[in-house]
């Protein structure tokens, strides 16, 4: 028999990217059968292969923390796809964390330290080359996680045409 406090969040890390909308619209339905809250994490990282990430949340402001700017695109994030999909519920009814570090070694200390019953998350899905020198955030989740973890991709993924 179960009482409140067995309730545990399903963990929902997000990269503002079309995959982690998919993956968010997973878990709201996952939510919803098992009963469980969400909450919705960004990891703030700039690292040396994508400086800038957060740049476009910035260019308003001449002086800026990167959190503020991080924390200013996790609430646009979810105030778009609040809009698109009701089913979401409100900005302020989700619960969202903003923390500092390497994505996957702060996704998985966050599932633990908030005993998150599974994480969903997007996947851009590299390959090749691009894959094996940049890796695989959801990847390394996914070998180093002790829940379980599920990968969602969006269908609204660019498809490659090969021109004659």
């Amino acid at each position: 028999m179960s009482n409140e406090t067995d309730i545990r969040p399903i963990l929902v890390p997000v990269d503002f990217s079309s995959h982690s909308e998919a993956a968010l619209l997973w878990a709201v339905e996952l939510s919803k059968c098992h009963k469980s809250p969400l909450l919705i994490l960004h990891v703030v990282h700039d690292p040396g292969t994508m400086q800038g990430y957060y740049s476009r949340a910035l260019k308003k402001k001449q002086l800026h923390r990167i959190e503020d700017g991080a924390a200013d695109m996790l609430s646009d994030f979810l105030r778009t796809l609040g809009k698109r999909h009701p089913e979401l519920g409100k900005p302020n009814e989700l619960e969202s964390l903003l923390v500092k570090g390497l994505p996957s070694s702060r996704i998985l200390e966050i599932a633990v330290q908030r005993s998150a019953s599974m994480i969903v998350m997007g996947s851009k899905g590299l390959t090749g080359l691009k894959h094996l020198f940049i890796g695989s955030v959801a990847e390394r989740v996914t070998h180093r996680a002790r829940i379980p973890v599920t990968i969602v991709k969006s269908v609204h993924t660019q498809t490659r045409t090969d021109s004659p």
